[in-house]
């Protein structure tokens, strides 16, 4: 494992494991799942050098947290726990008050690193960061972060915290690589981190969707997966595949190293079985040229998906057409 060393976290592991789908129904893993594979999976995480955990408060509202501390045990003190406040009246006492109710299920003292959701779009955070403030300074939290911020506000949001705002966990991939352009010079040039979630796109850099394989559940809403999209990211999945085969490894790990190659950055893949994780924590460990991390990054920025609306619209006439 290869590891990242960050102010106020010491060493994270570039490659964690995110766990919506502890406790959550979306992704339809159900009961057994919760008690069965995703303890094996957080415990197999530790054997394998993996020290980021990341969950919220509202991934099956608390139950992704209480599964996380009972896996991982007696280790919860030793690793970076990652919890998340939804940004609901996000202020100073409520924010309070809600970390210390994921401490308790996370059976942690201090959450090492507390993170906002989401941008409130109507409180700045001038209003929500005293609240996270006073947390750090209680030490009831390790660190403070954000999700889905942009630079500009990662930026007002650091000023009103008073300390640094350690990370922002972004959506970020092959498929996705806008933070490119602003997040990850930024956190390179002060220090900070960039969590890159849903790495893989949904399972798309993976190569093992295309027009004729689909996939249902929650995934089917995803407009990546509309004909016209499917379409427009062969010419990046060809490039993925070439840069696989030249390093013995599957596209899905090619396009983890990709992310790993990047200063700054992690990437929180979920993983559905123990199995899973191995073939996801094995992406730390390819090297990639920088010819090859050249090439992927130009194929990434060469893709222009259409929009969500769009794509649905599209989908939407193909079934028609279909009847």
């Amino acid at each position: 494992m290869k590891y990242l060393e960050v102010d106020g976290l010491g060493q994270v592991s570039r490659i964690g494991l995110g766990t919506w789908q502890f406790g959550s129904r979306e992704w339809g893993y159900g009961e057994g799942y919760a008690a069965g594979a995703a303890r094996d999976i957080v415990r197999r995480a530790r054997e394998l050098g993996v020290t980021l955990f990341d969950t919220a408060e509202i991934y099956g509202f608390g139950k992704s947290e209480r599964i996380l501390a009972d896996a991982l045990g007696e280790e919860r003190s030793e690793v970076v726990v990652a919890s998340k406040v939804f940004p609901v009246a996000p202020f100073p006492a409520v924010i309070k008050q809600r970390a210390e109710a994921s401490a308790r299920r996370l059976r942690l003292e201090s959450i090492p690193l507390y993170q906002i959701h989401k941008p409130n779009p109507v409180v700045p955070d001038s209003v929500i960061m005293p609240g996270m403030r006073e947390l750090l300074e209680t030490g009831r939290i390790g660190a403070a972060g954000v999700s889905t911020y942009t630079l500009e506000r990662w930026r007002k949001a650091d000023a009103a915290l008073g300390f640094p705002v350690i990370s922002n966990q972004v959506h970020f991939s092959l498929a996705n690589p806008q933070p490119l352009d602003d997040l990850v010079p930024f956190a390179e040039q002060h220090n900070r981190m960039v969590i890159a979630y849903s790495p893989l796109a949904q399972g798309l850099l993976g190569g093992k969707y295309g027009l004729n394989n689909r996939p249902g559940g929650i995934r089917a809403t995803n407009p990546l997966f509309g004909t016209e999209n499917l379409a427009r990211i062969e010419p990046l999945l060809n490039v993925l595949r070439q840069v696989a085969d030249d390093v013995d490894a599957k596209p899905a790990q090619v396009a983890l190293a990709w992310l790993l190659h990047l200063p700054g950055v992690v990437a929180i893949p979920g993983a559905s079985s123990v199995e899973q994780l191995e073939f996801n924590v094995a992406a730390a460990e390819i090297e990639l040229s920088a010819e090859a991390q050249a090439a992927l990054t130009a194929a990434a920025r060469a893709f222009h998906p259409v929009s969500g609306a769009r794509s649905m619209a599209n989908l939407l006439m193909e079934k028609i057409g279909r009847r």
